[in-house]
Parts: structure tokens; C-alpha cells; sequence
């Protein structure tokens, strides 16, 4: 009897971490789904040469790094040349708890094959960081 209490027990435990396993992963999922949501609608912004409403709709930690002045002058210098994008399309993202340079927290790294006007294969990378508030916010952008 002893025995089958034991297995019992230990199926048990395999059966409650296998369901604590799969809720982690769709909580996961969820939250690189909203983060990708959110990087988007980022770069609708961006795209429309909304600069300000993008440094706006922004992390705390990116408006505390650069001004809304300066976040202008840097996406006239670097967007213009490029052109409007003609195509975004999802290349990855990768759900992270600390990225370089910033604080820990909950961050999705969400990369888009981009092709504009003036280059045809770009990557842009946008990394969205869940807020306080329990929003995704950009915290950070780069192309290459």
C-alpha cells in the first residue's frame, strides 16, 4: 500500500509541475503576443512621422534617456533617408527578464525584416518592456 501511495504522490507532482510548465509558456506566449501588439502600433507611429506621439507612447526608462527633442532629431536623421517602409514583416521575438544596459524587467526583443524606399533589406529591432501599469511600452529601437 505503502508503494502506490508513493506513485500516487509522485504522479502527482509530475502532473502539478507539467501544468505549472504549460501555464508559464502560455503566459509567454501572451505576453510576446502583446509585446508584439504593442512594438507595431510603435511603428505606426514612427512610420507616420509621429516622433513625438512615438517618445510619448514610450517606457519611462526611454524618456528618461532621451528628450523628445532629441528623439526627433534622431528619427529625422535616421528614418528620412531611408524612405517609407514598403513591407514589415515579423522575423522573431524573445521573451528576456534583463537586457544590456537596462534595468531587469520584463522585456520581449521583437525583430521585423523591413524593406523602405531606400533600402531593401533592413532589420529593424524593437524591444517593448511591461510597465508598472502592466502596459507594454518601447524602451528601445534600433535598424540595421
Amino acid at each position: 500500500m505503502r508503494n502506490e501511495a508513493k506513485s500516487w504522490i509522485v504522479g502527482l507532482l509530475v502532473m502539478v509541475a507539467l501544468l505549472a510548465g504549460a501555464f508559464t509558456l502560455a503566459d509567454e506566449r501572451a505576453d510576446k503576443a502583446a509585446a508584439v501588439d504593442s512594438a507595431s502600433k510603435w511603428l505606426a507611429l514612427v512610420d507616420d512621422g509621429k516622433y513625438a506621439s512615438s517618445w510619448d507612447e514610450a517606457a519611462p526608462y526611454f524618456k528618461n534617456a532621451v528628450s523628445s527633442d532629441d528623439w526627433a532629431k534622431i528619427l529625422t536623421a535616421t528614418r528620412s533617408p531611408l524612405g517609407k517602409p514598403l513591407s514589415r514583416k515579423l522575423k522573431s521575438s524573445t521573451y528576456m527578464t534583463s537586457v544590456p544596459g537596462g534595468p531587469d524587467g520584463q522585456y520581449v526583443v521583437v525583430q521585423f525584416d523591413t524593406s523602405f524606399e531606400n533600402k531593401k533589406t533592413a532589420v529593424e529591432t524593437v524591444t517593448p518592456m511591461l510597465s508598472k501599469n502592466g502596459q507594454w511600452r518601447v524602451s528601445g529601437y534600433f535598424i540595421k
